[in-house]
Order: C-alpha cells, then structure tokens, then sequence
C-alpha cells in the first residue's frame, strides 16, 4: 500500500470507502462543500468503486455541480477517470482555450468546452497532474493528517506496512513528516518505505542519487529504507484500468530497465516492480535473467507487485531468479470491469493465487490502497477467501480461493519477506515483535460475509496500545484533535462507520439492501496456548 502519500493527504479527502449508497455520498459532498474553506477543495481519492452502492452507478455531473456548485471538486474513480465539477475546472484553468492539458482525454461538449470529465488514457497522468494543482495541507497538518491516518490504519488492526512509493512523492522531501513523527516517537505503524523514481528518463539519475544518500536498512524496526520501486522506470508501468486495452510497453524498456537492474544489483538493493499483465512480466524477466548472468543476484530480495495475468511459466521464471509476488484486492474493485473486457474464464485465474503457492513462489497480500482500493484489509481477506468483488460479483473458482488461514498468512507472515522481516514479525510467537491485534468478531468461524466488516478492538505496537475501543476504551490513546479544522475526517473519520455519523437517513435502507445480515455482535475466543500464531485459536492477528 502507499500509506506515507495517503498520510500526507488524508486530513483534505473525503473518503467514500464503504460508504452503501450514492445518496449518502452526494449528501456526504453537499455537505463538506458547505464547510470548505476557498481556495481549498473537496477531495474523493480512490477506495470505492460505483459498484458498493445500492443504485450500482457512477456519481453524474450534474450531480456533482448540483450539490457543490461554488467549492471546487475532484472525484476520482479508481485510475480511470475523474469528474471535476465547474468549480474545479475554474480552478485548474481547464477551459476550450486551453493549450497545455497533461496526458490523457478531456471529454468536451459540443461548444469544445471541457465538461469536467477526464479520462486515464493513455494513463494515469491527466489524475494525477490535475489533482496535484489543489492546495496542499502546512507541515503541521501534514503531521496531524498522517498521525490520524495511521491510527485509521490501527482501527483495522494494522500494525506494519511496506510502503511501495508514488507519484508525487519524492524522496527525501516527503518522507520529512513520517521521519518526524518517528523521531518524535510519534508513529503508530511501522513502516518500511521504497523510493519511487519520479520523472521519466531520469530514473537511472533517482537511483543513482540516491544509493549514496541512503541503503536498505537504514533506520530501525519502526521506520526504514526498504529498497526500490515500485516504479523503476516508466517505459515498464502497464497501466491496469480495465475499461481500457492492454497498453504495450515501449521498445526502450528492456534497455531502461536493465540500466536500473543493474545499478541496484551492483549496490545490493531489494527492489519491486509494478507489473499487471503478463506480456510486461515475460519482458521484465529477460531482463532480470540477462543482468542475472552478468551479476548474480545470489539471494537479493526482489518482488512483482499485482501480476494478475502471469502464467505459469513465468510464475516458475520468478522463482528460478529467487523472487516473490505481492498480490493486492484491485479486482476485488475492478473485477467487473475485467470480466466485461476479458470475459469471466479468464478471470477465474486473475491473479492465479493458489499456482503461485502450489509453485513455491512466496507470496504476499495487500491492498494497493489508497487511491485505487480501500486500506481495509478485511476488504482483501474477504475477496482471496470468497473470490467475490465489493459488488458481490464472484470471480474464482473453489480452486482459486483461500481457505481463512491461508489468506490471513499471506497478509502476515507472507508480507513479512517483502520487508526482509521474516522470522521478526507476522505471527504471535516468542521473539518476534509485539505487535497485535484483537478484532471485534472470530474471524476463524464468523459468516463469511462478517469478515469485510472486521474492525480492530485493542491494536497494540511494539508492547504499546495505539487503538482501543468496546471492553478496552479505557486503554485508548488521548484523543487527537483534527487540523484544519474543516477537514472531512473531522464529521466522517474515515472508513464509513455508521456509529460516527459517516452515514445518514438514507444509511438504513441502503444497508438492508446491501447487507441485510449485518450483526452487531462481537466475539473474543481465549488464547489456548503458547505455541505460535497457527495454534492460539484466538479472533486476533499480527503484522
């Protein structure tokens, strides 16, 4: 996941991840339009897909401008697209005469006027470009938002994350808030972060400034340098929006990459790729194999992020070059966006989790969050258990899907390897980190539809109580007031929680439709023993 840019940012958005219906959403966006602050916007990043609410659709324009029709707004859906609403695009100065649009589709009405509707094509760089021209939160505020994202991260249980980098995050500027936070003894989670090259044809240059500035390692078991990637260079980034056509990488990959391969490989650095398709993997590994030959890798941790259409020859090709894959939920929000281009036999193999293991590769599960999935794990946990999407569209086979165990070590001690933790951390065992977590049900017995609304009870890291509610809300941390004070974290927190206010008149009806067996009730199974994580019988896990 990229918790450090989804701290950074999380005190400006508004988060829609679990909210049931679109009426909630749009009441959710009049409202925090009203309290905005010129020049300052409404913010929707990512964690949601159209197919959560209860009408199954994508917000309109209209309605947008309707609800917000003087305070900018930005809305992005996944890395397909983004509506803007005429106060946005006012802003941004996008109008018929403009000349110098980033990459992508701006859709126009019959006039040649931008009507608010940018389209990812040929990637995601009109998204990002655009929403990057919005007010950024003062280095206090950065502080306060990334404090209260971690402990958002706490609420679910999470205790560790390996951040995998982003765009508009460069390092070592914007990895001052989490360094100071950490020296400060500040940080709630811990984190191992890699560095993402952040300019095309300048990512040799990133990589080659940076092996001096720092190395792996570097730091300590609460915050450190992890290694490479996800992005190494930008000729090998296959976009993965589904509603579009595979993209073919350009010919100079294979010679950018290998000149980055090579230089980390020479420094002994970890490193990981963003790689969708397999037609991308095939290529990345000739040129992993070829840099293989002329300096061995010879044990040097490395891993493809996604990989949701490797076959399995190149599932063996990983493991022949000692590497891993990191799996993440996107289909769990894109699957029927897949199914509609691809067809639903193959998407009973995307990504074919279970060959992976059954071929001995190691394997790690995550989210991707924030600006495509939502950072809820149990999101995740649900679909590699179930095989279903957000929308309850069942994507997999008995054969590809996880029984609870499995799934909860891949997100454990399976995630454990991509940080070169192993053996420190991801299971309840003597030795390893104190970190835990108590949920709010059974996750080993409960229904299997409860799993997705697991919430964390008592999370504790490194022997200390960073989130406590129900029976322990005596232990809970003080509370954190929220800067600025206009945020939408401030009326809603994050994930939508009923209890909190996130969710209005409508929240009722919208969630006996989507979920007419909601339980309330919690459950906490006793500790049996002292033999490790697999054999504690408890609603309880770590990482």
């Amino acid at each position: 996941m990229h918790p450090i840019r989804g701290g950074l940012n999380y005190n400006l958005e508004l988060r829609w991840d679990g909210v049931p219906s679109l009426a909630d959403a749009l009441r959710m966006l009049k409202e925090q339009a009203a309290r905005t602050p010129a020049p300052q916007w409404v913010r929707v990043i990512g964690g949601w897909t159209e197919f959560q609410f209860a009408e199954r659709r994508m917000p309109t324009l209209d309605e947008i401008n309707a609800v917000a029709p003087d305070t900018p707004v930005f809305v992005m859906h996944l890395y397909d697209r983004a509506l803007l609403n005429a106060a946005a695009l006012r802003a941004v100065g996008y109008d018929k005469n403009a000349s110098n649009f980033p990459a992508g589709e701006v859709h126009r009405d019959r006039r040649g006027n931008p009507t608010g509707l940018l389209i990812a094509k040929p990637n995601a760089n009109i998204l990002y470009s655009t929403l990057a021209k919005g007010p950024k939160l003062s280095r206090e505020d950065q502080l306060n938002s990334s404090r209260h994202f971690f402990r958002e991260l706490n609420r679910f249980g999470i205790t560790s994350a390996i951040d995998a980098g982003g765009g508009f995050q460069s390092y070592p500027d914007d990895y001052g808030v989490v360094n100071e936070l950490h020296r400060n003894g500040a940080l709630s989670i811990r984190l191992a972060y890699n560095l993402f090259t952040q300019k095309p044809k300048q990512e040799v240059s990133d990589f080659q400034s940076w092996t001096k500035m720092t190395k792996p390692g570097d730091g300590d078991d609460f915050c450190r340098v992890n290694g490479a990637g996800e992005m190494l260079v930008f000729s090998a980034a296959d976009f993965e929006d589904f509603l579009a056509p595979r993209p073919d990488m350009l010919p100079v990959m294979e010679s950018e990459l290998k000149a980055v391969i090579r230089h980390l490989v020479e420094n002994r650095w970890p490193f990981r790729l963003h790689a969708t398709y397999n037609e991308t993997i095939d290529r990345a590994l000739n040129v992993y194999e070829e840099v293989n030959r002329e300096i061995p890798f010879d044990g040097l941790h490395w891993f493809f992020d996604h990989c949701e259409t490797i076959t399995d020859r190149n599932i063996e090709r990983v493991k022949a070059l000692g590497g891993g894959i990191a799996v993440q939920n996107r289909m769990a929000f894109q699957g029927e966006y897949f199914v509609e281009r691809y067809g639903s036999q193959q998407a009973r193999r995307t990504p074919p989790i279970q060959r992976m293991l059954e071929l001995g590769v190691p394997v790690g599960a995550g989210t991707d969050a924030t600006r495509v999935s939502s950072y809820n794990p149990y999101l995740s946990l649900y679909w590699l258990i179930t095989g279903k999407t957000v929308g309850g569209l069942s994507l997999y086979p008995e054969e590809n899907r996880l029984d609870r165990e499995e799934a909860l070590k891949l997100y454990t001690v399976g995630s454990s390897c991509f940080s070169t933790e192993d053996g420190k951390k991801g299971a309840l065992a003597p030795g390893q980190l104190a970190d835990l977590a108590v949920l709010s049900g059974d996750y080993f017995s409960m229904p299997e539809e409860e799993i997705k609304r697991l919430e964390s009870v008592l999370t504790i890291v490194g022997g200390k109580v960073v989130h406590a509610t129900a029976e322990f809300s005596e232990l809970a941390p003080s509370a954190l007031p929220v800067s600025p004070n206009w945020s939408p974290i401030k009326e809603y927190g994050g994930y939508a929680n009923a209890s909190k206010g996130a969710l209005g008149a409508s929240h009722a009806r919208a969630l006996s439709a989507v979920c007419p067996e909601l339980s309330t009730k919690n459950h906490h199974v006793a500790v049996l023993g002292d033999l490790g994580f697999w054999d504690l019988g408890c609603d309880c896990f770590a990482f």
